[in-house]
């Protein structure tokens, strides 16, 4: 199971050297926000809530308090959870509520046990009115950093949000999932005897149960067409292909073959393969090129910067992310992309989030791409995952900034408008099918 996340990938991604040689190589930015020291890169958690920056902490936060030697054990561990997110957090305000007070009336309770304390520091962070910044319980905290560090035994299937309920966006070729006969848009009802027909549920939160130990058993009840199907599947090493082309041949009064690139998620090599798969079309003949975004979450902001980078005049703005302090890290392109000629299509739909936001949003605003399909997620936020007690109590997902796009929109919740609405039902594999002729006109 692929889990990036929005996210969730939701998605815990990284930056190692690489991806700083990346950015530094095709963009300049203004603060040292994003060319941060992180871990391996991530990619295969594939989640809609996908973490656009993030960074895995070990670090442990200085003790504040005079009298922290005192507390419980219960009692540190919440002192810790509150800290770090106090350090980090974007919004000031809090939500509008005493912050500090809600730590002081958390530390005095008394607490039977370290599930307890757990369940203070989860209704404490839900006060913040944030969806995104949320306590990680150990097993969730540890699926996170399997993925990130490779150790991904799941069933092969991409999970989405739609509305409350968790969807399959996508089923890997030869994986689990597809032999088995799970589809694109399933609803997930059961894993494991878990239920997630509450409402409450997350990507994040199936992914954690849908994930074991390689070559076991696992249960999954699924709603189709209005009918419950239940599957048997086997646990496997899940390797998740970021980036695939294909011709999609020539289209009926579009001038020229069309080439698709199809990229479900960014990681700190996708800008390096996409203009590989560039390079291929236009030697098969491809005059035009959709870049079908369709389900991606995000990923690695890098990621979308580099790839958006490759398209894009030298000084062109990408985008601006700007901290708890305001200080804003501006992006933007400092040498000519390899393709500034080729007319360019992004198809996107309502699960086309993050990271994937960004660069089609640089592409729209920067005259160089016209957007189809369907209004996007709307995700304009950044978090990223600390860890608490060296993880042995799981950790804290925290919105840490929030970015705007090159003409300053603030998409947050709100998405991309696209230039062409269509429909977005096709098959992955047949983006043209989606795409009216409207969609090839000139910029």
């Amino acid at each position: 199971l692929s889990m990036q996340t929005h996210s969730i990938t939701s998605q815990l991604n990284q930056m190692n050297n690489a991806d700083n040689e990346s950015v530094d190589r095709r963009t300049k930015t203004k603060n040292p926000l994003i060319n941060c020291p992180l871990t391996k890169p991530l990619a295969t958690a594939i989640t809609i809530f996908s973490l656009a920056i993030t960074t895995l902490s070990t670090n442990p936060q200085p003790t504040q308090a005079a009298d922290y030697g005192a507390f419980t054990d219960e009692q540190r561990f919440i002192a810790e959870a509150w800290r770090t997110v106090d350090s980090v957090y974007i919004d000031r305000t809090f939500n509008s509520q005493n912050w500090f007070q809600m730590r002081q009336d958390a530390i005095k309770k008394k607490y039977n046990n370290i599930n307890e304390a757990q369940a203070e520091v989860e209704k404490m962070l839900s006060t913040l009115g944030d969806r995104y910044t949320r306590y990680l319980p150990p097993s969730k905290y540890e699926s996170i950093v399997n993925a990130a560090t490779g150790n991904l035994y799941g069933v092969g299937v991409e999970l989405a949000q739609s509305g409350d309920r968790v969807i399959a966006s996508d089923v890997e070729p030869n994986s689990p999932a597809s032999r088995g006969g799970l589809e694109r848009n399933d609803v997930f009802v059961e894993v494991d005897g878990v239920k997630f027909d509450d409402g409450k549920a997350t990507p994040d939160d199936v992914a954690v149960v849908v994930r074991g130990p390689e070559g076991s058993k696992v249960g999954v009840v699924v709603e189709r067409d209005g009918k419950k199907i239940d599957y048997i599947l086997t646990r496997e090493p899940i390797k998740i292909t970021s980036v695939r082309s294909y011709m999609g041949g020539d289209k009926p009064g579009v001038d020229g073959k069309v080439g698709v690139v199809r990229i479900k998620n960014f990681s700190g090599t996708t800008a390096d393969t996409v203009k590989e798969q560039l390079e291929d079309l236009k030697k098969k003949g491809a005059k035009n090129i959709v870049l079908d975004l369709r389900g991606n979450p995000g990923g690695l902001l890098p990621g979308g910067v580099d790839t958006a980078s490759l398209f894009l005049e030298t000084n062109k703005p990408v985008v601006f992310v700007a901290d708890k302090n305001g200080v804003v890290d501006a992006q933007s392109t400092f040498k000519d992309g390899i393709d500034l000629e080729t007319p360019l299509v992004i198809l996107v739909d309502r699960n086309t989030a993050s990271a994937a936001e960004v660069m089609t949003a640089a592409l729209q605003e920067n005259k160089r791409a016209l957007v189809a399909g369907e209004q996007s997620f709307g995700k304009g936020i950044v978090q990223t995952i600390r860890q608490l007690e060296e993880g042995k109590n799981g950790g804290v997902a925290v919105t840490i900034a929030r970015y705007e796009t090159p003409e300053h929109h603030n998409i947050n919740k709100q998405g991309i408008t696209v230039d062409v609405k269509t429909n977005v039902d096709c098959e992955k594999t047949d983006a043209l099918a989606c795409l009216p002729n409207e969609a090839f006109r000139k910029i």
